[in-house]
């Protein structure tokens, strides 16, 4: 598992090599996502990723197996509802 590899920081990018987001730590199962990211309704609070998506981690940046339009959709809000 790439679990252990995976640091605050980091860059997270979509199959495709788009920005998605940035580690702000690994929380259980999911990748918590840095809030300063989140835009409109959603600004100003945490996403989450599974690290089921991840492909792998590549240098300084995990790479998900969905491109970023895609992995974008697969966020989820801190109870594990997927973002509206």
């Amino acid at each position: 598992m790439t679990q252990h590899k995976i640091k605050d920081n980091m860059e997270v990018i979509g199959a495709d090599g788009v920005h998605v987001g940035t580690v702000d730590h690994v929380e259980g199962n999911r990748i918590k996502l840095k809030k300063s990211e989140s835009d409109g309704f959603h600004k100003g609070h945490h996403h989450f990723i599974e690290l089921g998506f991840v492909a792998g981690v590549e240098g300084s940046k995990v790479r998900l197996s969905a491109n970023a339009a895609i992995a974008v959709t697969l966020e989820e809000e801190k109870s594990g509802k997927p973002v509206d």
